[in-house]
Order: C-alpha cells, then sequence, then structure tokens
C-alpha cells in the first residue's frame, strides 16, 4: 500500500473519491491528511478537523478483500480492523452500528466506504488529540502515523468477515441504547435485530450499512 501524506487537505475522501472516479489514482493507494479543513462526517455532516487527529483515505479493489465479506458492510469491515488494532493496545473504543467509534456514550470518529466501479474508497477519522465540545477523544495514546500503519498491517491479514462479524456482534447490544437516522428519521435502535451479513431488521424492514 503506497501512503501519501499531507500537511492539510479539504477532505481525504472527497480527493480519493474524485482521484480514482477520474482514473488519476489506481487502488492500492491511501492518503493521510494531519488537518482536514473540510472532513465529511455521519450523513454528510462536517467533521471538524484538529492537527494531528487521524484523518486518512484507502482505496483497495474489491476482490482484496475476503470473499466473504458481504459488499454492502464494507464499512463495518474497515472499522472493525480499525477498532480491533487500537482495542489490542488498550482502548475501550467500540463500534456503533453501522460505523461510528464511541468511547462510552461519545462519538469520536467513524468510517465511510464509497464503491466507484469494482473499487472501495474509505475513509477513517478518529479524534486522537482534540475533538469539539460534543465529541470525545480516544483514550489511548497513538500518532495517526502508527494508528495507519498499523491498521494496514492488520487488514493484510485478511480477516474473514466470520471473525469480524463475531467481534462486532458482541458490541451490538451497545448500539441498542442509541438511534440512527434511516430516511430523514430518528430511529431507535432498541428493538433492531442484527443480521450475519452486517444489515439490520427494525421494524420489519432490513437495512443496510450503505455509508
Amino acid at each position: 500500500m503506497k501512503i501519501k501524506f499531507v500537511e492539510q487537505i479539504a477532505s481525504t475522501q472527497e480527493f480519493l473519491v474524485g482521484a480514482v472516479r477520474e482514473g488519476r489514482i489506481t487502488p492500492p493507494f491511501a492518503i493521510a491528511a494531519n488537518r482536514q479543513s473540510a472532513g465529511i462526517g455521519s450523513r454528510g455532516n462536517d467533521w471538524e478537523g484538529v492537527s494531528g487527529n487521524l484523518a486518512f483515505s484507502f482505496c483497495v479493489a474489491q476482490t482484496d478483500l475476503p470473499a466473504d465479506v458481504p459488499p454492502q458492510s464494507a464499512s463495518i469491515y474497515f472499522a472493525m480492523i480499525m477498532q480491533e488494532l487500537l482495542a489490542s493496545l488498550g482502548s475501550q473504543l467500540w463500534l456503533k452500528w453501522p460505523n461510528d467509534f464511541y468511547l462510552g456514550e461519545r462519538k469520536i470518529g467513524g468510517a465511510m466506504t464509497n464503491k466507484i466501479k469494482n473499487t472501495l474508497v474509505c475513509g477513517i477519522g478518529m479524534n486522537l488529540l482534540g475533538a469539539p465540545e460534543y465529541a470525545g477523544i480516544l483514550d489511548i495514546k497513538i500518532s495517526a502515523k502508527d494508528a495507519i500503519d498499523g491498521f494496514f498491517a492488520l487488514y493484510e491479514n485478511k480477516i474473514p468477515w466470520k471473525q469480524i462479524f463475531r467481534n462486532f456482534s458482541l458490541q451490538f447490544q451497545k448500539s441498542q441504547n442509541f438511534s440512527v437516522h434511516l430516511g430523514g428519521e430518528k430511529i431507535s435502535l432498541a428493538q433492531a435485530k442484527l443480521c450475519e451479513d452486517g444489515s439490520i431488521i427494525i421494524n420489519e424492514e432490513r437495512v443496510y450499512a450503505l455509508r
């Protein structure tokens, strides 16, 4: 994986999505920024950037993932790799369905994935050093570079979806204390059922983690 580090960028995800779509960059490739001026959060909201926080995006061919990874749950797969890395270093962070990093009841980051033909472009952001009042900060000390290097080292192990899902399902009960925005509505996850492909059944409808 070739990783390009830059001091500042508007959004690593918007840059890489555009570059892949235009054919200027082909997978595998990653870009990381010390600071984002217009990072993207959940549902397209701005994610406030602080120098030294984690902000990177990468692209891989869909066929590079283990064959059992459900395409619609790629964000869960990538986010859980980061969660497992940081948990192995002592962090208590967990993944709220579908792809938000939480510490206790405070969001500290998230992941999002775009599909462009047969290429997946994933962006991961996390508060390592600073955060706005409404958010939290990771509970262990790690540099953005070490987090990125550790992520790709773990990704190269090609962890099967079955193992990723097993760990994710253990965390899902925490998600049931929260709500998600679906179709413009805020819906409680209290009665949601997690399915083996990473989707949930809520109000008798199956919903996928399509972001």
